[in-house]
């Protein structure tokens, strides 16, 4: 049975105590900002009507379980990034890999995927709901819009960024263009994809929140529309706080799928 050495267990007992202190400091800081902001409200140092608090935070959450309609539109707001998501990483993976076969085109294509991605998307909320309708086709557009090109040029960077030298001694053996991808090009690259999925997953959630601010009468961006529409403060904060939460999830199945990828490639 393998045993390891004493230099090797001291580190895996570092590396296991600087997870610790990390995970401690970052659970502290977020407990921290709540407990101030819970003290300023309760001693009549902000104005609750415009700042709120934890505990009428905590209320509101209480009060739309109750309701049963937070998880309706928690249910709503995941479904549509999840359709945005997984869509634009297929599409945005497809066409990075397209364009790093075909030089030629990528050179054609390079400027108009840059301006693409430098439009300002909320600009054409007003057209994206005339094209595609005032429907949930139109948010999953609009995070299509916002997260496709900056995923593309980040996968796309990654892969023209390999050594050549590793291209050209795998061309030296006759390999092919999908050979080169296969051997050197994707599994080289699993950093780049996973740090593009993490682009991703927040541009979609953005993109998906703009729509619901737009158009939807459901999902969480919209509990945050209607609550400003009301004067509901506490609505909106905690619109914002399960936001989040739900981008705290998202980060640590991600975070959980790269820590998969870095055990595979070592």
């Amino acid at each position: 049975m393998y045993t390891y050495s004493k230099e090797h267990l001291d580190y895996l007992k570092k590396k296991r105590k600087k997870k610790r202190t990390i995970t401690f400091w970052r659970l502290s800081i977020v407990l921290l900002i709540f407990f101030v902001w819970e003290l300023f409200a309760r001693n009549h140092m902000i104005n609750t009507f415009l700042f709120s608090s934890p505990s009428r935070v905590i209320q509101t959450m209480v009060s739309l379980i109750q309701s049963r309609e937070l998880f309706l539109h928690i249910g709503i707001t995941i479904y549509e990034v999840f359709i945005s998501f997984v869509v634009t990483s297929l599409l945005s993976f497809f066409i990075a890999t397209i364009l790093w076969s075909n030089d030629l085109l990528a050179k054609i294509m390079d400027p108009y995927i840059t301006i693409l991605n430098s439009l300002p998307k909320v600009a054409l909320g007003p057209l994206i709901i005339i094209w595609v309708g005032a429907s949930i086709h139109s948010i999953i557009f609009m995070a299509l819009m916002i997260s496709l090109f900056v995923t593309i040029l980040t996968i796309y960077q990654g892969f023209i960024s390999i050594n050549p030298s590793y291209i050209i001694m795998l061309k030296s053996f006759g390999a092919s263009k999908w050979q080169i991808f296969q051997k050197i090009i994707f599994p080289s690259n699993y950093d780049t994809i996973i740090a593009a999925l993490k682009i991703n997953i927040s541009m979609s959630l953005i993109g998906v929140v703009m729509g619901e601010l737009l158009v939807s009468k459901s999902g969480l961006g919209y509990l945050i529309m209607y609550g400003s529409q009301v004067f509901q403060i506490d609505l909106v904060i905690t619109g914002v706080f399960l936001l989040g939460v739900l981008s705290s999830i998202m980060y640590f199945l991600l975070s959980l799928l790269e820590r998969y990828f870095i055990q595979k490639k070592s």
